[in-house]
């Protein structure tokens, strides 16, 4: 089998595997007494849009950015909703205004009409600054979320310790992973799949928590195909990075 054919039924395994998995779990969640319909449908729009948004990226096609906008912006409601503060602001602040920010760096290296930008990779010294700025960050982000959610729920209210680590830390390898690929990083499909496994875990969290568990079920699939996806990102991009090498 050719790499191009492989690819091909690959994205399309990822992409109505993860739509018809979201119309299933939203058809079943309907039927549930009280179940929000509209925002159940607004969640699972913006899971179908991430994985567009994440097939284009592992692919190396600018187009990406563009279904990033919408999945970005939707999944900044629904952490909100869920109460992941951490995830909220960073989809708002960040990620949102990252995706122009992407659409200029990856133009900017030779991403246009269908071609993928040229990939570079990290050297060794500027791993160790990766790893470094990154415990860091998570340590800096766990004090702050701590924090905002001491002031949020009030005294005598217990904080969840577990949400809050996984929170920060999905938040800063975002962070990191999206500077990386803005800047055509092979490495940063890395950082993505770290990503994609903390966030499983992230949403499972959130499924054993009280009122949560309307979203959690999409969460959960749609970080399942990321995660499948990511892996198939990083082959197709240390592939690139050698033939740029």
């Amino acid at each position: 089998m050719t790499e191009k054919k492989f690819n091909r039924i690959f994205n399309l395994f990822i992409l109505i595997g993860m739509i018809t998995l979201a119309v299933v779990i939203n058809a079943l969640k309907m039927q549930e007494p009280g179940a929000d319909i509209l925002k159940l449908v607004i969640v699972t729009l913006g899971a179908v849009m991430g994985v567009f948004n994440c097939v284009l990226s592992a692919n190396g096609l600018i187009w990406n950015f563009l279904f990033g906008v919408v999945n970005v912006s939707i999944c900044a409601y629904t952490n909100y909703d869920s109460g992941n503060m951490g995830q909220f602001l960073l989809h708002l602040l960040y990620f949102l205004p990252m995706q122009f920010v992407g659409i200029w760096q990856w133009r900017k290296r030779g991403a246009k009409k269908g071609e993928t930008p040229q990939v570079r990779r990290l050297k060794g010294w500027h791993w160790a600054l990766v790893v470094v700025g990154t415990l860091m960050g998570i340590a800096a982000v766990y004090g702050l979320l701590w924090w905002i959610d001491v002031k949020r729920l009030g005294p005598g209210v217990s904080v969840e310790h577990g949400k809050i680590a996984l929170d920060a830390t999905v938040m800063v390898l975002n962070i990191v992973g999206q500077i990386l690929l803005s800047l055509a990083f092979a490495d940063s499909w890395f950082i993505w799949n770290l990503v994609n496994i903390f966030s499983i875990a992230l949403w499972i969290n959130r499924a054993a928590a009280a009122g949560a568990g309307s979203y959690a079920p999409v969460m959960i699939a749609k970080y399942s195909f990321f995660l499948l996806n990511s892996i198939n990102g990083l082959r197709i991009w240390l592939k690139l990075g050698k033939k740029e090498e």
